[in-house]
């Protein structure tokens, strides 16, 4: 019996049907992933074929989506780089050593170990440390550092608006680029948001600005959703900055439609900004093809010059090999044995994050963690984050609220003797999407200023209340419930 056209095209659909199943079945599986995330995707994909494949190309493709070939070259470009620093390389074991006499109560070698070998980190020892608070105590003090800037200026950042600030940072960066001083500025792509007039006038005047663009091709569309979310800065290899503050007019007073912008940021006066440069000029290198190798970029620090202050800085991406994020604020708080303070807008933590607060609740420490409690446009991650407040305050953990204006420090602390403080959010973009970095801090007196900041902060906070949020309407924690299942995307 010969077949009708109909009938022809039918079997033709249901063979792509099956041949698409089998095939979404064999690629899911074999990326190994949880079996809860594996199962997830196989439905979507499934379920929703053409939606499905749209959002794993640009949410789930992990870091097998970056090529061998650039994982090669940064390796290249590693190999080249570690002379300029070997002096430092050479200290390690130093540094570890002096740390367990001079800073006992700081010193923990299984976390040290881990920033080494899940990130490359390297140790630095001698740094002048300033934990600085929202915009007001660092826009200028930056501003100062780059008008007395002698041989160079690298800035990384997720977001450069044009406003008032920005304007007269651009105005300094001429003169400075006027006067001989090598200026490199990179910008995520989505948040780059100067005019092509701001943009030009850098450029003219000798300004290499440029959007970090992770895929630059439709064969690496899949890279759009990864974000550099760094925030860095360093200027003549001696002075760093990193933190959670942008460039950008909402960090300014009454810039934020939910009130003043509230922010933590670092400035690192030593070796600290050498390893701040490395991982500069590596990002550097995948977007420019341009190695930053000159021995004037990475000076050496005398000892006696800085404090005895020692830092990590640690970074992690989607095309790390090891979540360093994740292990970094894992660890940390599993190694508390009396206080945990955490402090981030987000807090969309995957389970092995929430299991570790909730084992270290249920031991006895002292857990608070301190968020936003809504945005400024959307509201999904913020109402998801109150499902697993729910979570953690079941185990003891208390939860605050900040409510004097928007909330984005991103900050932990240790048993008032070791801390960290970065770009990273406690959600799982910044565990596993975004490009991050974090600045681990081995100090008792670091700690405890950090530690002094968050008991200040709470002063503006409402603490979030379990009973409370088990009494509102059914429909609201429903919805709360519904935003959960999109945590690995928000």
């Amino acid at each position: 019996m010969i077949a009708t056209l109909p009938q022809f095209l039918e079997m033709i659909v249901r063979f792509v049907i099956i041949i698409y199943v089998i095939g979404v079945i064999v690629f899911i599986l074999l990326d190994n992933r949880t079996p809860q995330s594996t199962f997830a995707w196989l439905f979507l994909l499934i379920a929703f074929p053409v939606i499905g494949l749209i959002i794993y190309i640009f949410f789930g493709r992990s870091h097998k989506a970056f090529t061998s070939d650039e994982k090669l070259a940064r390796s290249a470009m590693w190999q080249e780089l570690q002379p300029l620093v070997r002096s430092l390389y050479d200290s390690q074991d130093d540094y570890v050593q002096k740390i367990a006499i001079e800073k006992p109560a700081s010193f923990d070698r299984r976390l040290l170990n881990l920033v080494t070998r899940n990130s490359s980190s390297l140790l630095t020892a001698y740094n002048n440390i300033e934990i600085l608070q929202n915009a007001a105590e660092k826009y200028p003090r930056l501003m100062q550092d780059i008008k007395e800037a002698e041989h160079s200026i690298n800035l990384l950042y997720f977001i450069w608006s044009e406003d008032e600030f920005t304007i007269e940072l651009k105005e300094a960066l001429i003169e400075r680029s006027k006067a001989g001083v090598k200026i490199r500025a990179l910008v995520d792509q989505s948040g780059f948001a100067v005019s092509r007039q701001y943009q030009q006038e850098l450029l003219a005047a000798g300004v290499d600005i440029r959007p970090y663009k992770v895929f630059k091709h439709l064969g690496g569309l899949h890279n759009a959703s990864y974000r550099i979310h760094r925030k860095v800065v360093v200027v003549d290899g001696k002075i760093g900055y990193v933190g959670g503050m942008n460039l950008d007019k909402e960090q300014l007073p009454g810039g934020h439609p939910l009130g003043d912008w509230r922010d933590t940021h670092l400035r690192l006066d030593g070796e600290a900004a050498t390893a701040l440069q490395l991982g500069f000029a590596a990002n550097w290198f995948n977007a420019a093809g341009e190695k930053i190798i000159d021995m004037a970029y990475y000076p050496s620090v005398v000892p006696g010059s800085k404090s005895f202050k020692p830092v990590q800085i640690t970074q992690s991406g989607p095309d790390s090999q090891w979540k360093a994020m994740q292990q970094l604020y894992f660890f940390m708080i599993n190694s508390a044995q009396d206080k945990c303070y955490i402090q981030s807008p987000f807090f969309i933590p995957d389970t092995s994050l929430l299991e570790a607060i909730k084992a270290a609740a249920l031991a006895g420490v002292d857990v608070r963690v301190m968020c936003t409690p809504r945005g400024g446009s959307y509201q999904m991650p913020y109402r998801a984050a109150y499902t697993y407040f729910a979570d953690i305050a079941k185990a003891g953990a208390k939860i605050y609220l900040y409510n004097k204006g928007y909330f984005h420090s991103k900050t932990i602390m240790i048993d008032s003797n070791r801390c960290a403080i970065g770009t990273a959010n406690f959600d799982v973009r910044s565990f596993f999407i975004d490009y991050e970095t974090m600045a681990v801090i081995y100090d008792d007196e670091k700690a405890r200023e950090l530690e002094a900041d968050f008991m200040d902060d709470i002063k503006a906070c409402v603490e979030w209340n379990l009973e409370d949020y088990e009494k509102a309407p059914f429909w609201r924690r429903l919805l709360d419930s519904i935003y959960r299942l999109a945590s690995p995307i928000l």
